[in-house]
Formats: structure tokens, C-alpha cells, sequence
């Protein structure tokens, strides 16, 4: 989160100084390790907020990578990460050398290609060096480097009072090790190690001085490997082996997946962008498969970010959701924990490893401070099982569920209203606990901060939806009188709800309900959450979408946090104003639920089109919630993470609601109620859609009043119901 550095609230803020998409940088992901480059494959000790560098379990590993040619900077030809987002290729070229004298080198006369990647770790580098040149030439290649070790949170901004020792560097012919023995008593090592052996070998860089003749090539492989501990340093495998193991396992992540594709390149593009980012944001654990939530702050367990992205690819990977009911599963609150905002049945927030996180410099080594973490695990669970017919899974996570909606009745409504509301009880965790948990995002229609305990209007939707959902899974496990008690509780929040959320002179929900009871009478997209969760009354739902799509709130690009008329907007603030792609998918799911397709073609239409601005056609965490200017594209927001798991999957979200799209895996069905593909579109293709135990390839057409859809291969009883 972006926040003023001298506010007690924001100690663990992230520096804005300058914006990540609009540096260039060039991101890498494998379990627990992530990279940030610039474009030219270094890393800069002094760079975009200086957040490049090698990172592995919450440490940055390496803190500078510098290469040269006698002694400079080299001319960028091309940069890129692949569509599979596993290797990063750099094209460059050498400058006129030496510069400013005898002239022995002409520009361009030297390739010098860089590939990257991340395997075990490591990061592997292969740096190939062609001369194109008629004659022979001697050249130096420099490789310097450094390693800090920070903590992530000290490089986000956190400052700290004390800090463990650096080590002298250890030296052979072909390797260095940097390490650093941590206030935790832990030592961290960067082993690099180079191939062939260098000419020098320093604590601070290498040095080749290469021979080439013309045509010829060298190649240099460089591995930097993280190791923690007492881990002993594993003997890395060649660059293509390790490359190949890579590609293996990430392809594995996908192999029973289902796949789309359509008349349009360019959507193409963004659903394949789409689902590489997700794969690439996902870490096995014993659990099973986990989406971390993004790079390069949020690259750790968060709860609702991966339940929600979960939720959004449930119809393309549904193992995944099943890991991440597992791992939710089992790091479930069992205890009261202030320290921690933790309570029995509570879900996980966030988990952070490293050194701050072991010694309690900061509280989120196991934060349980979320609201809606908890409702929407039971969600994700019924989501679950309605896509599989996976009984089995319900039933060992029973009681899992049962106390997730255990803590809903006795802990999540702190005052008995039937409301449920945060209020923290560590003095360090966060002062909001909803998905805008930045410190500015809960106030009043006059600008004054809503004081808890804080009651949101989407999280009573998310309870709803937890009982509707909670009492089908109870009914699949016999448990009737449970069943009949959670619908019970439903119907009566519905109610309520409506009472005391509703504003007429808003045409929607108030954004929450503050410790005295106090509507906080404010247009935001919380209120169009309300439609993805089905607790907003059916008379209520169109009303509420055109007010959602009104020129204050949809901004051309999407839907905005926060109305243009109202005191706190800013559409450079980081919940104020700006557009989540995320929020939109749910938003776009809730107004299909509800039909109002026109209404979801916009948002997707809108959002898809933001993409074709974007280098690599990501959609980032969130942008600014600026107007949509002719011939200009949406504004980044400085220190948005990107790639994010749950904006990949915003691509999903909205290509589902598009087609009101409903799998019912326990009864062998899909559904289709009143699909439409934008302008755009002509035809989409889904192939290995699962069903329960069958799967489908389907292919939909757009005709001018309706879709058309048609069955191209069917693999068990699968049933294709379409509702116009």
C-alpha cells in the first residue's frame, strides 16, 4: 500500500517514487524466489524504487547486476519475457569502443544476448557473445554485482533500527559467495558461479577478456543461487537441463487445464497473457498449488487474493482452488492471537517469511487480520464443489468449514447486530480489514474516517452468500437441521441488509456501517460487489448497475473505487478513484447473475481495451481512475504490482459473465444463460471445459440477437443447456 511515510498507520508503506510499468521492468517468478530487471537484464542498485534485484524467501539475495563491454553500457535492441513468462531475453548490441578515441570497434559489430530464468532457487543466465565483425577483436566483459540482503519490507520502505552482519566474501576461480548472518541468527548466502572460469574473480565482479574471431561466439553461464541456513549447497544443473525442468514443471501446472481461444488475435493474446501470469504466480505446496498474490510486494500467501483468484479460474483449473482450500485449511486460526487478529476458525490474511517477520519487526509472519477472508473461504468451497461434484474434498474439509462459519456467529459480529465487522486488535496490524484496507479508504460523505468496529456492505454479502453456500454443502453431508439454520440466517441479512444498507439518494448501498451505526453514505464499487455475492434484492440490481456504469463511476476503462463526486476522490489514490481490474471481474460475475449482459459487455469491452496499451497485454493490479482520453491509454498507477493473481485472472471473471456461464459438475451440466461476446468477437473456443468426471470443447459464434453454441468433442455425459 502507498501511504505518507510519517503516519503511525503506514509504517509498512511502499514508497512511490517512480512506477514499475512504466520503468520497463521485467519480472520473474518461480516458488519462492522472484526477480526485478531492467530491460536491459541488469539490476540497479539505485533503481525503480529500488525494488530490482533477486529475491528468495523475503531477502533480497542480489542487490546489483551489472553487465559491460570495456567498461560500458550497451544499446538495447529488444527485451522481452516469453508468452510462457519463463525466460526473459535480452538483444543488444556494443557501442563504438573505446569511446572517445581510437575508434577498434564499430557499433553494432558485436550480439551480445542475455536469457534469463529461475529454477530451484536460482537464476540461471546464459550470456552468448557473437562478433559479426570481418576481423578478430579483443574485449573485456564485465559482470558486478552486490548483495544487501534486505529485507523485503526494508526495501517497500520500513525502516530499521538494527540489522545483522555482512560477511567477507568468499573467492575461487569460478565462484563468490556473498553472505550475511541475520538478528535471527540465521545465515543467508548468494553463491555465484561462473562458467567457464573468469580472468578475475573479485568480491565485487568478474572479468573476461575474450578473443573473438569473426563469426565466432562465446558463451558465459552465470547461476546465482539463494540458500538459507544450513542448506547445503545443491551442485546446480547446466543451463538447458535446469531450463528444461522449468518448462516441465510449469507446463505440468496446466496439463488437465482448459484452454480458449477466439477470432480475435488480440484477445488471444490477453487470455494467454493471462493464464502465464497466473501459472507463473503459482507455488506448490504440500497443500497443493497456491497463487501467490503478486510481484514484488505481495509475492507470499494472502487468503482473499487467492480465493478470489481461485473463484476466477475455478472453471479453467479447478485444482487449483482445491489447493487453496487446503492450504487455508490447514493454517486456519485454532486460538485467540491479538497479536496476530486472530480467533478459532479465523482464515489466514497473509504469511511472510524472513528475517523482520521472524523477530516480530513486523506482525504479519501469520496475520489472520482480514474480515472477509473467512466468509469467502466458505464460498470458495461451495464455489468448489457445485464446479466438481467433489464430494470427497467437501467432506475432509468439513470441519474446516464448520469453523470458518462458527467464527462468522461468534466472533466475526462483534456487536450482535447480525452484522459482521472488523476491529483490530493488534496495535501494529491494519486499521481496515477489508479488500480496501489502505488507511484512508473507509469515511464518510463528508471526507471525516469511519471509526469502527466497521461493518461493509460487500463482506454482509460475502456472509450471505458463506450461508447460502455453507447450508448446500451441509444438505450434501446430511446435515438438514444445519442446513435449514444457515439458510435461516441468509434470508434474514438479506433483509436486513437492505434496511439499513440502502440509500435511495445514492441509487445504491452505503460503503459501510460504522461502530455508531452510521451509513457511510458513499458511491464506491463496493456496492456493485453486492451483485456478485446474489444479496442484493432483484428489484435493486438494475438500478444499482446503471448507477455503477454512470460517467462518475465508469471511467471508460472500468469501474472506479470511488465516485467522482464524492470528497475523497483521487484517481491517483491507491482505493479513492483508481479502477482494480479484479473488482470489475466480480462486479461483471454479479451483474450476470443478475442479466443485465449490456451492462457486462461494457466493463469487459472497457477493460480489454486497456490491455492493448500495455506492453505485454498485462492488466496490473489497478491503474488510475483518470477519464479515457481519445488516443491515449489508461494511467499507471506508480507502484502497482504486476504481474497480480487476481488481476490474471480478471480475464476469466469477465469472459464467464460474458456467457453466463454456470458449471454444475455433479450433474454432469453446463449452463448458458443469455450469452453475448462483445463486438469483437466472433466466435470463442473452450477446450477440456471439466464437468464433473466428463469434459466438453465447445464452440460459441456471436449472431446478432444471441450466441450460438455448438458441441465439438465430448468426453463422458455432459449435458449443454442454453437459456436465451
Amino acid at each position: 500500500m502507498t501511504r505518507p511515510a510519517e503516519d503511525e498507520e503506514d509504517r509498512f508503506q511502499i514508497l512511490a517514487t517512480a512506477s514499475l510499468t512504466l520503468s520497463g521492468a521485467r519480472v520473474l517468478k518461480q516458488g519462492d524466489t522472484f526477480a526485478v530487471f531492467d530491460r536491459f537484464g541488469d539490476i540497479r542498485p539505485w533503481g525503480v524504487l529500488g525494488a530490482q534485484g533477486l529475491y528468495h524467501d523475503g531477502a533480497r539475495f542480489l542487490s546489483a547486476l551489472r553487465l559491460r563491454l570495456e567498461g560500458q553500457p550497451l544499446p538495447l535492441l529488444s527485451s522481452t519475457v516469453g508468452d510462457d513468462n519463463i525466460v526473459f531475453v535480452v538483444d543488444m548490441m556494443n557501442p563504438d569502443l573505446p569511446p572517445g578515441g581510437e575508434l577498434l570497434v564499430h557499433h553494432g559489430t558485436l550480439h551480445v544476448a542475455r536469457e534469463k530464468f529461475l529454477w530451484q532457487a536460482a537464476c540461471h543466465e546464459r550470456i552468448q557473445i557473437t562478433n559479426y565483425g570481418p576481423s578478430a577483436v579483443e574485449i573485456d566483459l564485465e559482470v558486478a554485482f552486490a548483495a544487501d540482503f534486505a529485507d523485503v519490507f526494508e526495501v517497500r520502505g520500513t525502516r530499521r533500527d538494527r540489522r545483522g552482519t555482512i560477511k567477507s566474501p568468499e573467492l575461487s576461480d569460478s565462484s563468490v559467495v556473498l553472505a550475511y548472518t541475520g538478528l535471527d541468527g540465521l545465515e543467508r548466502r548468494t553463491r555465484l558461479a561462473f562458467d567457464p572460469a573468469p580472468q578475475v574473480c573479485a568480491p565485487d565482479r568478474v572479468l573476461y577478456r575474450l578473443h573473438l574471431a569473426s563469426m565466432a561466439t562465446r558463451e558465459i553461464h552465470l547461476t546465482v543461487a539463494c540458500e538459507v541456513g544450513d542448506d547445503a549447497p545443491a551442485v546446480p544443473p547446466s543451463f538447458d537441463a535446469a531450463r528444461a525442468e522449468a518448462v516441465g514443471v510449469l507446463r505440468g501446472f496446466a496439463v488437465h487445464d482448459c484452454t480458449v481461444d477466439s477470432s480475435s488475435e488480440q484477445f488471444d493474446d490477453w487470455i494467454c497473457r493471462s493464464l502465464a501470469d497466473l501459472r507463473m504466480m503459482i507455488t506448490r505446496t504440500p497443500s497443493g498449488l497456491y497463487p501467490y498474490a503478486g510481484v514484488p510486494w505481495f509475492s507470499t500467501p494472502f487468503g482473499r487474493d487467492a480465493i478470489i483468484t481461485a473463484l476466477a479460474a475455478l472453471w479453467v483449473s479447478p485444482d487449483l482452488a482445491r489447493g487453496v482450500l487446503r492450504f487455508l485449511a490447514a493454517t486456519q486460526a485454532d486460538r485467540m492471537d491479538p497479536a496476530a487478529d486472530a480467533e478459532p476458525g479465523k482464515i489466514i490474511h497473509e504469511i511472510r517469511s524472513g528475517e523482520m517477520a521472524a523477530l516480530g519487526e513486523i506482525p504479519f509472519r501469520r496475520y489472520y487480520g482480514s474480515v472477509d477472508s473467512t466468509p469467502l473461504f466458505v464460498v470458495l468451497a461451495a464455489a468448489y464443489h457445485e464446479h466438481t461434484g467433489d464430494g470427497a474434498t467437501i467432506a475432509e474439509l468439513w470441519p474446516q468449514i464448520e469453523r470458518a462459519l462458527m467464527w462468522i456467529e461468534r466472533y466475526g459480529d462483534l456487536d450482535g447486530d447480525g452484522f459482521v465487522e472488523y476491529g483490530r486488535r493488534s496495535e501494529h496490524g491494519l486499521l481496515h480489514q477489508g479488500w480496501k484496507d489502505s488507511h484512508d479508504a473507509i469515511f464518510h460523505a463528508d471526507g471525516s474516517p469511519a471509526e469502527g468496529p466497521i461493518a461493509l456492505c460487500e463482506v454482509q454479502g460475502y456472509v450471505y452468500a458463506a450461508c447460502e453456500g455453507g447450508a448446500r454443502l451441509a444438505e450434501l453431508l446430511g446435515d438438514d437441521g444445519r442446513a435449514r439454520i444457515l439458510r435461516a440466517r441468509a434470508e434474514r441479512l438479506r433483509a436486513r441488509f437492505d434496511e439499513a444498507f440502502w440509500c435511495e439518494e445514492l441509487e445504491g448501498y452505503a460503503l459501510a456501517l460504522d461502530g455508531a451505526k452510521r451509513p457511510c453514505r458513499v458511491r464506491t464499487s463496493n456496492a456493485g460487489q453486492c451483485l456478485f455475492s446474489g444479496i442484493v434484492l432483484p428489484e435493486r440490481a438494475r438500478r444499482l448497475a446503471d448507477r455503477l456504469l454512470a460517467e462518475d463511476m465508469f471511467s471508460g476503462w472500468g469501474i472506479r473505487t470511488v465516485s467522482t463526486r464524492e470528497r475523497r476522490y483521487n484517481p491517483m489514490s491507491y482505493h479513492n478513484g483508481s479502477i482494480w481490474p479484479h473488482d470489475n471481474g466480480l462486479i461483471a460475475l454479479g451483474l450476470s447473475r443478475y442479466n443485465l449482459t449490456d451492462h457486462v459487455l461494457r466493463v469487459m469491452q472497457g477493460l480489454f481495451e486497456a490491455t492493448q496499451h500495455s506492453e505485454l497485454s498485462r492488466l496490473p493490479e489497478l491503474f488510475c481512475g483518470f477519464t479515457r482520453r481519445p488516443g491515449a491509454g489508461p494511467t499507471n498507477y506508480p507502484v502497482a504490482c504486476s504481474p497480480q493473481a487476481w488481476a490474471a485472472t480478471t480475464p476469466l471473471l469477465l469472459l464467464q459473465a460474458a456467457l453466463g456461464m454456470t458449471v454444475e459438475g455433479a450433474e454432469g451440466r453446463v449452463r448458458f444463460l443469455r450469452s453475448a461476446l462483445p463486438p469483437a468477437l466472433e466466435r470463442i473456443s473452450i477446450r477440456n471445459l471439466r464437468v464433473g468426471a466428463g469434459t466438453v470443447d465447445l464452440a460459441l459464434h456471436r449472431h446478432p440477437e444471441d450466441v450460438g453454441i455448438h458441441i465439438i468433442g465430448r468426453r463422458g455425459p455432459v449435458e449443454i443447456v442454453g437459456i436465451k
